[in-house]
């Protein structure tokens, strides 16, 4: 009853407001979990038939495989293949059926291959954004209906949040996948939260109040997986869960911009401040429900429950430099923050930071260049239980500190449609510096890890 009561409050405060011009970007489309592109807009081989775009209807694919190796570091060296083919669709419905302001959309993963942070690193920050168990698996299904002139949007079924909440257009080119889904979230949240490859069943709303100032909020259930030891990927394998009944998430965001309107002489930029709510029980990183440590042996290893979790987080991103007329290209940086308490999550605070460099050369308008820094805290509870294990065992056991990235990488457009991405990350501490003490390999330390990889994008 209180999620309905939420929602409901939630949705009569948004439609009660609304912006008087369009911006410069449209962020209403749906888009490319692959690049952050619209699947309506994107630049494509045009070889995929497409006989209804006429009256609404328009089909994309997206294929995008990628090599990946680390020659050093890590828990051991190796190299892997991995691919995953998105096929969507989008449907206008006013076109089609008449239905004003109705769109709906759906797409699929064919995923397949290895994951070099899964099966060699065994770090925090996954180094590719397509790291995924192979399977094939419905990713987002919805009705999206806007209103007075597209300021106003609501977008409900089974949905991701990773390309409207805690987002800068600036982190398109990396392929590391915390500079998309910030990785406090990932670790944090229940099944690594809406995001690749997981979506979760929902609804969201955004309101466009100002030409400055537009608001985001959604509830999702808050597992999309649903409980479990096993990995959440093998209990929604398919994508078909649709689960309604778990503790709801909820994500808000204020997004304040300036000089977003088409012919404003100024630099673009944009302040997003936001944060989660989950209403479902959490378990303490130290201690135990009689409130002895996890590390000591008299412990029955069930961790003390906590009720409820957060995080805050907030994102500045700025043009420095545009290309004489022409607003996408151009030199921008961005910069992202976030918190959250430190007694039930592995990761307490998380920052990462870069610049992309934009189509800078009037013969290579469409490539792209950036480089990026990432750094995730690992909680001082974890870090207490580490040293409880040290005090009982009486060993050298390794202690987790923290996790930095430094990354690195080219967007070469081969021709509209295609893409190469070489990229190069260094991962400073993996996993904090060793792997957790209550997990499948505990103690073992993790040495810093050179990582080279070659992406390939091929949208049909």
């Amino acid at each position: 009853m209180y999620r309905l009561s939420a929602l409901a409050f939630f949705l009569i405060f948004a439609t009660s407001t609304w912006a008087q011009e369009d911006k410069k970007t449209d962020d209403l489309k749906p888009s490319d979990p692959d690049t952050g592109e619209s699947t309506v807009q994107e630049t494509t081989l045009g070889v995929l038939p497409n006989p209804f775009e006429k009256i609404g209807v328009k089909f994309a694919v997206t294929y995008i495989g990628e090599v990946l190796g680390n020659p050093t570091g890590g828990a051991k060296q190796g190299a892997v293949y991995e691919d995953r083919v998105n096929f969507a669709m989008d449907a206008d419905l006013q076109k089609l059926v008449g239905l004003n302001g109705l769109a709906f959309h759906a797409n699929v993963f064919r995923i397949d291959g290895g994951g070099l942070s899964r099966g060699s690193l065994l770090n925090f920050l996954d180094v590719s954004g397509i790291e995924a168990l192979p399977t094939t698996r419905l990713y987002e299904i919805w009705f999206e209906q806007k209103w007075n002139q597209d300021k106003i949007a609501l977008r409900a079924g089974q949905l991701a949040a990773d390309s409207e909440f805690a987002t800068s257009k600036y982190t398109d080119v990396f392929t590391n996948a915390s500079l998309g889904w910030p990785g406090i979230f990932a670790l944090n949240m229940p099944s690594g939260g809406p995001s690749p490859p997981l979506a979760a069943v929902g609804a969201r709303l955004r309101a466009d109040v100002t030409d400055n100032l537009t608001l985001v909020g959604a509830l999702f259930d808050g597992n999309a997986a649903g409980p479990g030891p096993d990995d959440p990927q093998l209990r929604d394998r398919y994508g078909v869960n649709f689960r309604v009944n778990d503790p709801p998430l909820f994500l808000s965001e204020a997004q304040f911009q300036w000089n977003s309107k088409k012919g404003d002489p100024g630099l673009d930029g944009k302040l997003k401040l936001g944060g989660w709510r989950h209403l479902g029980r959490f378990d303490d990183d130290r201690l135990d429900a009689n409130g002895l440590s996890l590390a000591n042996p008299a412990t029955f290893r069930t961790p003390f429950s906590h009720a409820g979790d957060y995080g805050l987080y907030a994102v500045f991103e700025q043009k420095l430099f545009r290309v004489k007329n022409d607003d996408d290209r151009g030199i921008g940086v961005f910069v992202r923050v976030s918190y959250s308490p430190p007694d039930r999550n592995l990761i307490d605070v998380y920052a990462d930071g870069g610049v992309e460099f934009i189509g800078l050369a009037d013969a290579r308008p469409r490539d792209k260049f950036g480089l990026a820094v990432a750094y995730a805290h690992v909680s001082p509870w974890a870090q207490a239980l580490d040293r409880d294990f040290r005090s009982f065992t009486g060993n050298a056991w390794p202690l987790r500190t923290s996790e930095s990235l430094l990354a690195a990488v080219y967007q070469y457009e081969v021709r509209g449609g295609i893409t190469l991405q070489p990229n190069v990350q260094y991962i400073r501490h993996p996993g904090g510096g060793a792997t957790s003490p209550t997990g499948t390999m505990p103690g073992i330390t993790l040495k810093d890890a050179l990582v080279l990889g070659m992406r390939t994008v091929v949208k049909f």
